[in-house]
This record gives structure tokens, C-alpha cells and sequence, in this order.
């Protein structure tokens, strides 16, 4: 097999190692800054390992990280002996480093539409970025301790979506030969997030493409990128794009967001997100931890004598009475109902005419199993007495009872009430894509479900079932349709996270009146923690209808709302505050 550009160079010895690099600085002293280079980039340093005169002194160096930053040495040629000076303190980073010779690049063959490429220019941008940055549990940027532009400092761009004006994506861009005159005339790439919500597809690529292409205007020669080195999705990205490996290392100092690099996975790294948020803010305020299934989401937490069994948002507060409530949604109906709060019209599936019957006097009606979660099973707006009747067959694997609900146009609203208090709500939207006039629909479908599921840990992805199949049919479309650039698209009616549906967070203007009959719902179902979904017109309106209850909550769907911290605030009200 023919080697390739890189390959050939590798032969030939025209690719450097860093111990290559080092000497060449050693034999140029006039390419070597004076000082060792540190680059501020906002949420830590980027300390460039062969500008420091020695091991020891890259190694003090990362010792002085500044509380709640994350510091990277790069391109360090020797790690065993940086480490053996703080061996306590500094760890080796377990990411590849991968580059592109620019010479490699080649470009799209076709584009992606509907958003622009800029750089952050001002406090909104900055607050849009940490936002993302937020959703992937990365660290936010301080604008304010950036190294500055004209001194080498880094470049931060955004995707902004062209009809909504949203910041979708985010990456950052380190010039080299601005920041510390490196005789390979590089460039870095650091950063790199897209909204896990975003309809968009090839938000990613783009943001990468457009960091190479910027850098090869610019006279560089390369660009280099650390991930993970089990980070499969974005590894195949890269080497789509022509990335290879290269052999080099990143030494980082051990501190609490690093925990899980140095200390490798725990039990609780298997857990879901709605498991995970939880066992994350217990173990920050020193709560004893047990992980008893990771696989379930069970697991105990001990404090000052108190032991709580918790599967997930779950615990030892809900009664089994309670539970039972919010599992039946028979017995939900009643109780709300009873309560004198708005719940739809309900019967239970019956024979041929008495559905249909209940058709007739509703319109459109909803069909769900009695028990389900995630909203397996459910159909929404159904018209005919054919829809119906196949909605119900694909119901009852979920369970052999099925209801009939009357459907009630609006958004779908879920209120987190915890306490008796409401802590979050958030307008719940159907998965949606947006077309580009180029990609079918089935393949815009599978790429926001790969990024969903990304963001997710597998938890949430658009299904190809007869139900996205049903909506797209009714809008006279298949998987194969294309839709034109910039034509949005519900491809779900039901809005449930895991079938690929995204939240808007509407806490701070939700309707005093919605927020009443929340914990008057959460008082009549007397439980302590729970998710109830309405049917509104709008979340800052007082008009209503209760949908159902959900006992066991997905707190991680409403960042940045404080549910987890709510959450161990009334299992263990003595650990308030504790940092």
C-alpha cells in the first residue's frame, strides 16, 4: 500500500517529534521565547511544555493552578520526569493528540446551511458559549483572564443559526506562531461543542473545517486537537477530516474536575445522566455513596445517621401509595380531578364503536398505555378510527390497558416540584429537524440522534418506529423525502426526551396560576419529589391541562436550574451549604 503525505514525511524524518522540537529551540535561541508560555484561554492555561527550561520547572509551574481552572501542559517530550516532581499532585492526561497537516485537508465536498461562523465578540456571546459549554459539563470561560488577542491569546468562534439568531456551537483556535513563534508554524484546536438540542445538522464539522481553513489562510502548516482516547464519535469525525495520531502527552494537576482522569471510572461512571446528577452533588458535599446497581440507577446515600435508598430522582420519601398514583394514570386523572385541578376527558380502550364514539365527541383524541414511561406507546392528535385502532395495538405490549384521552392543543410543560416547591419547568418541544436541501430525512434523523445521544450517554435518540413514520406520512413524506434549506420540521408528535424531544427553560416567567396547581397537584398526590406535564398555551399564561405525573424525575433535564442540588437539600437538609 502507497504511504500517504504523512506517512512518506514520517519516512523521511520531516515530522517532528517533540524531542526534535526541543532541540531545535535548544540549537535557535533566538526562535525560543525568553519565557516560559503560558496562554490563558479562560477556564485555565495552556502551558506549552518545550518552552519551560526544564521538567522541574513546568512542574511547579502546574502546581500554582488557580482554584476551580483547568491547566493543560502540552507537547511534553518527557512526562515521567515532570511527574516524578509532584507525583502527588500531576497526572498523565489519558487523550490522544491528533493532527492534520494542511497539505492532507481536503475540503467538503458539500455544504451544510443554515448557520454562520463568527468570532465571540461581546458578553452575550460569552454567556451563549458557557451555556453549551454547560450542557457538556465543561468549564466556563472568564472573558476577563484571557490572554489577550495581540499577545497571542486564543480565538473563539461561534455557529449561529440563521433563522433564530441561538448560538448552536463553539470552538477555539490557538495560533501558534503568534503565541509563542513555533518553528512549525501550527495552530491548535480546543473546545469544540454543539448544542445536543440543535436541529441543525454538520454543526461540528463545520466549526472544525472553518478553524483549518481559517489557520491555512493564515500561512500555517498544521492543526493539532487533544480528545479523549475513548471519545469513538468524535475520533471518527476526525479521521474523516484526515487526522492522525501523534506522539506526544499532556500532563494535567489531579484536582475535583479532573477526578474521574486520575482516579479512573467508579462505579457510579455507568450510571445514567438522571442518576449521575445526583451521586455528583452528594459525593461534592462529602455524602457517603453506594452504588448498588449502576445499570438500574440505584443506589444509597448515608449522612449524620440518615440512610436514603434512591433509583434515580426515586427515593425512600415516595410511598409506595404515592407511587402507585403516578404509575396509573387512571388513578392520576382521578386524584387531580378530585383536587379540582384541569385534566383532559379519559376512558379506558373499549370495543370498535365505543372508541370510536369517544372519537367522535373529542375529534382528536391521544392514546397511551394505563403504565408507561418515556413515552413508549403513546400517540398523540389521532383523527381517524383506523389511527385508533392501530394506536392501541401498539400500546398494549407496553400494557394490556390502554386509555383514550380528548387531545388539547398548546406546549407541553413539565414542572419539577420538589419539596412541595416548584424548582424548574421547562417547555417540552417534539424531536425537529431543519432541512438543508441536500440530506433525506431519514439520514437528518439519524445524524441529531447520533449527537443526542452523544450528549445523552445513550439516553435520548429520534426512533425510526412507526410513529416518527406516521408523522412524517401525514405531511405527505418519508425517510427519503429531502425538505428544502432552511424548512423545519416536527418528525414526532410526542415531546418526551427520549424519543429525541429538547426543553426550553421557562422557570423564571412560568404563570403564578401554573405554578400553584403544580404543588397543589404534588399536595394531592402527597409526594415529596415528581415531574408533572401540562398541556398550556403558553408558560406565562394561567390556562391548563394536566397530562400526567412522573415519579421519578429527570432532574439533568433542566440545567441550569439547581433540581440536584434541591434534590439532597430535602433528603439531607444538614448538608446545606457545604461546599
Amino acid at each position: 500500500m502507497r504511504a500517504n503525505a504523512y506517512n512518506q514525511r514520517l519516512l523521511r524524518g520531516q515530522v517532528p517529534t517533540y524531542e526534535r522540537l526541543q532541540a531545535r529551540f535548544a540549537e535557535d535561541r533566538t526562535t525560543q521565547p525568553s519565557e516560559p508560555v503560558a496562554i490563558h484561554c479562560g477556564w485555565g492555561r495552556l502551558l506549552i511544555g518545550h518552552t519551560f527550561p526544564d521538567a522541574a520547572a513546568l512542574a511547579n509551574e502546574l502546581v500554582t493552578e488557580e482554584p476551580g481552572e483547568r491547566d493543560i501542559a502540552l507537547y511534553v517530550a518527557a512526562p515521567h520526569q515532570v511527574l516524578a516532581h509532584a507525583p502527588q499532585q500531576l497526572f498523565l492526561d489519558p487523550s490522544d493528540t491528533l493532527r492534520i497537516w494542511f497539505t492532507d485537508y481536503r475540503p467538503a465536498r458539500r455544504g451544510f446551511r443554515g448557520y454562520n461562523i463568527r468570532r465571540a465578540q461581546n458578553d452575550e456571546d460569552w454567556q451563549a458559549i458557557n451555556c453549551l459549554y454547560q450542557l457538556h459539563g465543561m468549564q466556563p470561560i472568564d472573558p476577563e483572564k484571557l490572554t489577550p488577542y495581540e499577545q497571542g491569546g486564543p480565538t473563539y468562534w461561534l455557529a449561529e443559526d440563521q433563522d433564530s439568531g441561538a448560538v448552536i456551537g463553539s470552538v477555539m483556535g490557538l495560533n501558534h506562531a503568534r503565541a509563542y513563534r513555533d518553528p512549525e508554524n501550527g495552530c491548535s484546536l480546543w473546545c469544540l461543542a454543539v448544542d445536543p438540542h440543535c436541529s441543525r445538522p454538520g454543526v461540528g464539522e463545520v466549526l472544525v473545517r472553518h478553524l483549518i481553513e481559517h489557520s491555512m489562510s493564515r500561512g500555517l502548516s498544521h492543526l493539532d486537537l487533544s480528545v479523549l482516547h475513548d471519545n469513538k464519535q468524535a475520533k471518527r469525525l476526525y479521521a474523516k477530516l484526515g487526522f492522525r495520531e501523534l506522539q506526544t502527552f499532556s500532563i494535567k494537576r489531579k484536582n475535583g474536575i479532573n477526578q474521574t482522569l486520575f482516579i479512573g471510572p467508579g462505579p457510579e461512571s455507568e450510571m445514567n445522566p438522571y442518576a449521575r446528577i445526583i451521586v455528583d452533588e452528594a459525593m461534592r458535599r462529602g455524602i457517603e455513596v453506594n452504588v448498588d446497581d449502576a445499570e438500574a440507577g440505584l443506589f444509597t446515600l448515608n449522612h449524620g445517621g440518615r440512610r436514603i435508598r434512591c433509583r434515580e430522582s426515586l427515593t425512600d420519601l415516595t410511598s409506595a401509595v404515592s407511587m402507585t398514583l403516578c404509575q396509573d394514570k387512571r388513578l392520576t386523572h382521578r386524584t387531580l380531578s378530585r383536587a379540582g385541578l384541569s385534566v383532559p376527558a379519559q376512558r379506558l380502550a373499549g370495543s370498535a364503536e365505543e372508541n370510536a364514539a369517544f372519537l367522535a365527541t373529542h375529534k382528536r383524541v391521544v392514546v397511551k398505555p394505563v403504565d408507561g414511561e418515556q413515552g413508549q406507546g403513546v400517540a398523540v392528535d389521532l383523527r381517524s378510527p383506523t389511527e385508533v385502532h392501530d394506536a392501541i395495538e401498539r400500546a398494549k405490549p407496553f400494557d394490556e390497558r390502554v386509555l383514550l384521552e380528548s387531545f388539547h392543543e398548546g406546549f407541553d410543560l413539565r414542572i419539577v416540584v420538589i419539596g412541595f416547591e416548584v424548582v424548574a419547568a421547562a417547555i417540552r418541544c417534539p424531536a425537529e429537524i431543519i432541512g438543508d436541501g441536500l440530506h433525506s430525512i431519514g439520514d437528518l434523523i439519524d445524524s441529531q440522534s447520533r449527537r443526542r445521544q452523544a450528549a445523552t450517554d445513550g439516553e435520548s435518540k429520534i426512533p425510526k418506529d412507526a410513529e416518527t413514520l406516521r408523522t412524517l406520512q401525514a405531511a405527505g413524506l418519508d425517510y427519503e423525502s429531502v425538505l428544502p434549506a432552511g424548512k423545519k420540521m416536527f418528525v414526532r408528535k410526542t415531546a418526551n426526551l427520549h424519543t429525541g424531544g429538547s426543553l426550553e427553560d421557562v422557570t423564571d416567567i412560568l404563570h403564578p396560576v401554573l405554578a400553584e396547581a403544580a404543588v397543589r397537584a404534588a399536595r394531592a398526590l402527597d409526594i415529596p419529589v415528581v415531574g408533572l406535564d401540562l398541556m398550556v398555551p403558553a408558560a406565562d399564561q394561567p390556562e391548563y391541562v394536566f397530562i400526567e405525573a412522573n415519579e421519578r424525575a429527570g432532574l439533568a433535564n433542566h440545567e441550569p436550574q439547581p433540581t440536584a442540588e434541591r434534590f439532597i437539600d430535602l433528603l439531607f437538609p444538614l448538608s446545606r451549604g457545604v461546599n
